[in-house]
């Protein structure tokens, strides 16, 4: 019998041990935190206090697909990086890498417009045979026409057998014959190792280009809507006499520089 109680006392003691714990546990001060020296995760959630997203940092296979007004818009597999999120849960940017020998390498670093897709990028690109590619890429992107507007726009035409290059006239005419998208600037060094500054106008085309090419010869030239080159200034151009001169007035008296503006505007 005196056995018996001195089980019972044991169990009793021991439950009312384990519940004092998880009691404890439960009223654990919410501003509290752990230190850990080291982690091995394959995906990591930072959340508001009220649960909205605001960044992920994940591998390839648990990547985020990106999402916008909270809904992700289409299943896709990303590269590994960090996706950041804002306050009406759209996607804004990242920083995505990869590199092997088979696909090249990359790391990318994205600005996202408001509800919409990225407007400025830093950007390093190696392709499968060695070419490289770095610098500032800069786009123009409508307000009216957004990124789930576009998806949307485009799964419709994709149904109907749309071929990608009537998609883009059809898109055009869509956004009142204005471009859904157009890259307006690059800064840095391309795939023909041409060091310097690449503006586009409106429509993408190529207008103005600055740069040092392969064979460290200075360039400026200016081209036409259609990409033909119609005023180049190079180091030979003066010896050639390709180019006039106008004066330049400073404090310390006049000077002269190339001129190389267009016909009728001098």
């Amino acid at each position: 019998m005196k056995d018996k109680n001195l089980l019972l006392k044991l169990y009793s003691i021991t439950l009312t041990l384990v519940l004092a714990y998880f009691i404890i546990s439960g009223f654990k001060s919410k501003d509290a935190s752990e230190k850990f020296d080291e982690i091995t995760v394959e995906r990591i959630n930072i959340v508001e206090p009220d649960g909205k997203l605001k960044m992920v940092i994940s591998n390839s296979e648990r990547q985020h697909p990106g999402m916008f007004d909270g809904e992700i818009l289409m299943e896709r597999r990303r590269p590994p990086g960090m996706i950041f999120f804002n306050e009406e849960q759209d996607e804004v940017g990242g920083l995505i890498y990869k590199g092997n020998k088979e696909e090249g390498a990359g790391m990318v670093l994205s600005f996202d417009q408001y509800k919409n897709d990225q407007v400025m990028q830093m950007q390093y690109q190696r392709n499968r045979n060695g070419k490289q590619k770095y610098g500032v890429n800069i786009w123009d992107r409508p307000e009216n026409f957004t990124l789930p507007r576009l998806i949307s726009a485009m799964d419709s035409l994709k149904k109907e057998g749309v071929d990608n290059k009537q998609m883009m006239k059809i898109l055009r005419e869509m956004n009142d014959g204005n471009p859904i998208s157009a890259q307006r600037l690059f800064t840095g060094k391309n795939y023909d190792e041409q060091v310097g500054v690449f503006i586009k106008d409106e429509f993408g085309n190529d207008r103005i280009n600055i740069y040092i090419d392969e064979n460290n010869n200075p360039k400026f030239q200016i081209l036409d809507r259609e990409g033909n080159v119609i005023k180049e200034l190079t180091e030979d151009s003066r010896v050639a006499g390709q180019v006039e001169t106008a004066p330049i007035f400073t404090p310390h008296g006049p000077y002269s520089f190339p001129c190389c503006c267009p016909e009728g505007n001098r």
